[in-house]
Formats: C-alpha cells, structure tokens, sequence
C-alpha cells in the first residue's frame, strides 16, 4: 500500500503548489475535495488542509468533520485551514483591521514541537487572508509571530497538529521548504523514497497486475504525456499494446510525419491516421470554444473506435492523463475549485465502446513524467518537447474555423518555434505558441495599403502548468520572428507578444 499524504482542498489556488512542495520531497501525496474525501485508512501519514478563497466567517464556509484525523494522524493547517481549526475548537476569527496580504516576516519563534526547527528567525513568509485568530483555543500555544500576526503558527497540546497562518507553499515563503520538510519527514514519518525509478518500478507491476494479458490501444497526441505512458504500458504489456496517432489537421506544420518518425526510435506500435478532412468538415465555421473541444472530441472517438476494432479482442484504453488535468477537471466530480475548462482526455468513454480506461500518469505533474521518461531512458528531443493543447490549434484560432485560418497559423508557428530553436531559447521556455486572432488591422507593405490579420506569440515558464510566468524574450529576437512572419506568412501585418501570466490568464487563449 503507497503511503501518502492527503491534502484536503477548501478550493485554494495555492492548493496543488502544496502538492509541488510535498512531491519534491519525494512524498507521495494527494488532492481530494473536503467534501469529497477518501478513507483515511493505514496509508495516510499526515493531513494537510488547504486554504481558501471563502473566510470562516461565511455562512458558506467550507465544513469538514475532523473527527477521524485531528489527535490520531499528524495535521497541518494552512491559513483557512489554521483559523478552521481555531474556530472548530473554540477560538476566535475576527476580520482584520487591515487585510493582511502580501510579505511578512517571522518575528518571533517559540517552539518545542519541531516544526520551525531550522527555520530562521526574520525569514519571509506570504499572507493572504482578510480575517485574523484574536483567541486561540485551550490547549493551542503560539509558536511563531509577525509584527502584525501574533498568531503566525500554532499548536495543539498533546498531539501532532499544527497551524500556520502563511502560505510556506508559494515561491515568496523563502523557507517554506524547511517547514513542509519538518511536518513531512519529522512529524509525519515520510521515508522519502517515491522517486521516479520508484514510480516506474511500482506503476509496471501495477498494469501487468492489472491488465495481464489484455490487449490495450492508445492514443498517441505526440506529446510528453502520451509517449511516456506508451513506453511504460510497453514495459509492462510489450505487444499487446496497440498505439494509434490520428492527424486530426490542427497539429504543427509536417508534425504527423516527425512524431511518426521519433516513435520509431522507441520501438513502439503505432499506426497512424490521417483524418483531417473528418475533423476540419466538422469544425468549418465553429467559433465557441467549447463547441471546438465536443466535436474534437467527438470526432477523435469516432476515428479512434473505428481504428481500435480492427485491432481484435481490446479490452482497455490507455490515456496520457496527468494531474493537472485532474485538478482543473475536479469540480465536475463535486470539488470546491472552480472549472477552468473541461479537458479533453479526462472522463470516461461513450458505453458503445465497451473499453475500461487506464491512466498511468494520472496521479504525476508535468516535470514529473518528464523525469519519469528520463529515468526509463527515453530521447531527450521527445521529453523536451513542450506541451501542446489536445485540440490543437483549434483553441489558438479565435472566432472561426478555416482551413487557410490552420494554415496560416501552423506557418506562422513553425516560423516561431523554428526560431526558438535555432536561437537557443526553446528548452529554456516550457510552452511556446501563437495564437490567431479575430481582428483584422491596416498595414503597408511596399506603397499598398493592407487589411490583413493579426497573431499573437506567448511564450511561459512553467513546472507543471497549474501556474506560468510569460517568458522575458529577447527584443531583438521578437523584432526579428516578426519581420520573418510578416514576409513570409502571406494574411499577416500585424504580430504582438503575449505578457499576461496565470493566474490571471491561461496558458491557451481559448
């Protein structure tokens, strides 16, 4: 049984940086909605609870019975789970005369329990709540304190339980690490052993436990997460695998032929499909982007049933699934986060298909199924690849669908991804694009007037894509992939640079 922490989620938009922190201690770990938790059974270590975007004081407030958890497992709460405790137990939760949002620094430290051992006195922390603890509960002693907070970190006597008033998961917590390491490793016992050889070891008994000697058909995307799941399904099951890559129209200019071409260093499977025409006749003249992502869906079910039944006697579907797409996805199973956008890859199947699903890497973050693949020895050019959109550019078109709209723009991203390359800068991006706009502007080229459309390039930073920092290229580089795209890309005059981060934004447009 894998032992793990569980992070109860109150809807934070900090709560999978939570999940980062705890992984890169190399603990496993999981996110479940408050009210939608597991059993606490023998394989939880630790409980973390999250914080949220509601306070205590709401009639709404988030509810969760801590009955099972509080004296008998270690627990750490975080923010609104800090003043949840409080209140639960007796304590007072006040607005605060001044929102207390932003950087602090840890002014005082008084504590026996370990939790702050080694974290240093003036250290800074990140706050982010409107209401503040004036009574802690009997039993509840302060262990550390801001100018402003007396009560930054609390516990409870007698057990293992914790609160913080801070955030130690988000970058600007400059020592948060020693913290979640001393409720990790200290109080909590992790032996800090999930690591990526770990994983794979565990993951291919797994599926062979599972699958034994079924028949299994993927679909490959070409991407990261799809080709490492392939390749440990392959580990596991060898030729019963059965890979099928469907040119939908919408991926990078000539990127059916490559990614056929870098599947045959793996030694896999594969057949591919070309289907564009099914899929662009569907998708003439759509513009909501929702709309898109049903009839791609939609659409790929259709050709990939038809291409699995005549691979005999499959009994399973193998997805690239990975946990953002989880997360992002939760709220349609009763979360409290928002839906951000619903995923193509995550779900079931139409009953017709009668196939089970398998999803490998559902449980991994981005740069943990690249070090996955890595550890299992996979191309570096494959696992370096950045993230692209299962939809394709149908999400980097705004407004409707064409066939030329996909030309000019798979053009247009060649001429930028090309130029990342050949510059130096594609492997220090983590997702890169461009996207069509639905505006048409002036322009002059030579002594004529043009009206002709607009794109936009993006470029972020990333770990795992829950959140992205737009990426500061060069000026010279962005003057000169411009200039390229105007006079090579015949419908475009006009060329802008994405530089909204998310949150706010999204990484994609649409």
């Amino acid at each position: 049984m894998q032992k793990k922490i569980l992070i109860l989620d109150f809807g934070s938009q900090y709560t999978q940086l939570i999940a980062r922190r705890v992984r890169e201690l190399d603990t496993y770990c999981e996110i479940h909605p408050y009210n939608n938790p597991p059993l606490i059974d023998e394989s939880v270590m630790g409980v973390i609870l999250s914080g949220s975007p509601y306070s205590t004081l709401d009639d709404k407030a988030p509810e969760f019975d801590l009955s099972e958890i509080k004296g008998k497992l270690p627990l750490l709460g975080v923010c609104y789970g800090a003043q949840y405790l409080a209140k639960t137990n007796g304590g007072n939760i006040e607005p605060s005369k001044i929102r207390e949002y932003g950087r602090a620094n840890i002014s005082k430290i008084d504590d026996k329990y370990h939790l702050m051992d080694g974290f240093p006195l003036g250290s800074q922390v990140w706050m982010s709540h409107g209401d503040t603890i004036t009574k802690l509960p009997e039993g509840f002693e302060v262990i550390a304190s801001t100018k402003d907070v007396k009560c930054a970190a609390y516990h409870v006597a007698g057990e293992d339980t914790f609160g913080i008033q801070f955030h130690p998961e988000v970058y600007h917590s400059t020592d948060g690490a020693i913290l979640l390491k001393n409720f990790i490793v200290n109080v909590c016992g992790a032996e800090q052993n999930w690591t990526p050889d770990s994983f794979v070891d565990s993951t291919v008994q797994g599926l062979k436990d599972k699958i034994g000697t079924d028949k299994v058909v993927l679909g490959l995307s070409g991407g990261v997460d799809s080709s490492v799941a392939a390749v440990l399904l392959d580990k596991a099951i060898g030729e019963n695998l059965h890979c099928i890559f469907v040119d939908n129209g919408l991926l990078r200019k000539g990127e059916f032929e490559q990614v056929l071409e870098q599947y045959k260093v793996l030694g896999l499977n594969v057949k591919g499909v070309d289907a564009k025409n099914q899929f662009l006749d569907q998708l003439d003249g759509v513009s909501d982007p929702e709309k898109k992502r049903k009839i791609i869906g939609k659409v790929f079910i259709d050709v990939f049933d038809s291409e699995s039944h005549k691979i005999e006697n499959v009994k399973w579907l193998a997805q690239g699934t990975i946990y953002p797409d989880v997360i992002e996805s939760v709220s349609v199973s009763g979360g409290p986060s928002a839906t951000i956008k619903s995923h193509h890859n995550v779900g079931g199947l139409p009953d017709f298909m009668k196939l089970q699903i398998v999803e490998p890497l559902r449980l991994l973050f981005k740069d943990e199924v690249r070090r996955v693949g890595k550890s299992m020895g996979m191309p570096a050019n494959i696992l370096g690849r950045h993230p692209f959109p299962g939809p394709g550019l149908a999400i980097r078109i705004l407004g409707a669908i064409t066939r030329e709209k996909v030309r000019i723009l798979q053009e247009v991203d060649a001429v930028f991804i090309d130029g990342l390359k050949e510059h130096g800068l594609y492997d220090k991006v983590w997702q890169a694009g461009a996207i069509f706009l639905p505006v048409q502007s002036v322009g002059v080229m030579g002594d004529e007037r043009t009206y002709e459309n607009a794109v936009a390039l993006r470029a972020v930073e990333s770990t795992d894509g829950m959140t992205a920092d737009w990426v500061h290229l060069p000026y010279e580089f962005l003057g000169t992939i411009s200039n390229e795209i105007i006079n090579k890309v015949k419908g475009i005059n006009r060329v802008v640079y994405d530089i909204s981060s998310k949150p706010p934004a999204t990484i994609e447009w649409e």
